[in-house]
């Protein structure tokens, strides 16, 4: 086990905002929490978890103990006739993932294709794209007690996933609560293709690139390139402009919530949800708003998608808070929504 000092952070979080890391372990199996947790200079401190940082905003230095994960692998466990299940460690960047499933010609996750991060981040976040999110393809996961040492694992159910959300994101608010926020490091993500392979193309943009394309029955390869192109075309490459993707959560509302808003707007976007509710597309309130293009110091809104906060350059997580409270108080004051941010402020 070797820990760093006074890493630089600058190339470990997607804003590119400029911080430190006081201390930094690379983990990259269970053996090294242990060893860390059992050391008496560094096991009794706080710790935290990074994955790719493409879902944090750092507004300073880190305190706690950084461990950043590298638990490497892929590979295929089980190639059934209903399903093919995959593996692939907490360290694995996402979008490589994905287009190695579809090397070994296995589809599934290809609505989900460019969105950054970590294998290991995809399960906290429910990471969702295009018609799929996460939980339709999961299996089950392997982590690890950061108090305890000990390794465990959870289903789908257990992780209790919900629209970008999960058990990692929730802290136990008393003994007994499973919130899992702080208390755990994930090792290694399972995932279930079903057979056969179907694709999911309900979404407008791959709806337009089907009628564009003349392909009737298009492969999972092809699904991927789409979506690709697709995000590429809204959203800023990470290594040119710094951003976290998309800043907020589209809201869900109530259908007369939605009719009462249509009244006064009637160019909303909005989509029927299969429990009732109606999601209404965040980009469009803040574009409503006037915020597109706009900025607060060096921390803009992306000028294609008002849904991205970006790093003009040298902006600070203070800049980008402040950005953000601005934005959330527009929209609230003229829709009368909250906005809940998709990033996690560190």
């Amino acid at each position: 086990m070797i820990v760093e000092r006074n890493v630089p952070l600058q190339p470990h979080n997607s804003f590119g905002i400029v911080a430190k890391a006081r201390a930094l372990v690379r983990v990259r199996g269970a053996a090294d929490v242990q060893q860390l947790l059992a050391d008496p200079e560094w096991g009794p401190i706080p710790k935290f978890v990074l994955g790719g940082g493409s879902n944090i905003v750092l507004t300073g230095d880190v305190r706690p103990l950084v461990l950043k994960v590298e638990v490497p692998g892929r590979r295929v466990l089980d190639d059934g006739p209903r399903a093919t299940i995959l593996e692939a460690g907490a360290g694995e960047n996402w979008h490589d993932f994905v287009d190695w499933t579809l090397d070994q010609g296995f589809g599934g996750l290809e609505n989900l294709a460019l969105i950054p991060g970590t294998v290991g981040a995809s399960p906290v976040q429910n990471i969702g794209a295009y018609g799929v999110e996460l939980q339709d393809r999961f299996e089950s996961l392997d982590a690890i007690d950061l108090a305890t040492g000990k390794p465990f694992t959870l289903d789908a159910a257990q992780c209790a996933f919900g629209y970008r959300d999960s058990v990692f994101k929730h802290v136990a608010a008393q003994e007994g609560d499973f919130g899992l926020a702080g208390r755990a490091l994930i090792l290694r993500v399972r995932f279930r293709l079903p057979k056969p392979w179907k694709p999911v193309l309900g979404y407008v943009d791959l709806e337009r690139k089907l009628q564009e394309s003349g392909i009737r029955e298009p492969s999972a390869r092809q699904v991927r390139d789409w979506v690709c192109a697709i995000r590429s075309a809204k959203l800023p490459d990470p290594r040119v402009i710094g951003n976290a993707g998309s800043f907020f959560k589209n809201p869900t509302v109530t259908p007369e919530q939605c009719q009462d808003i249509i009244a006064r707007e009637p160019g909303i976007v909005h989509y029927p949800m299969p429990d009732g509710s109606v999601k209404l597309a965040a980009g469009w309130l803040i574009d409503a708003c006037g915020w597109k293009g706009k900025s607060v110091g060096n921390a803009g809104v992306y000028e294609k998608q008002a849904l991205v906060l970006v790093n003009r350059g040298g902006a600070t997580g203070g800049e980008v808070v402040t950005l953000a409270r601005a934005i959330q108080t527009s929209v609230y004051e003229r829709f009368g929504i909250r906005l809940e941010p998709e990033p996690v402020v560190v």
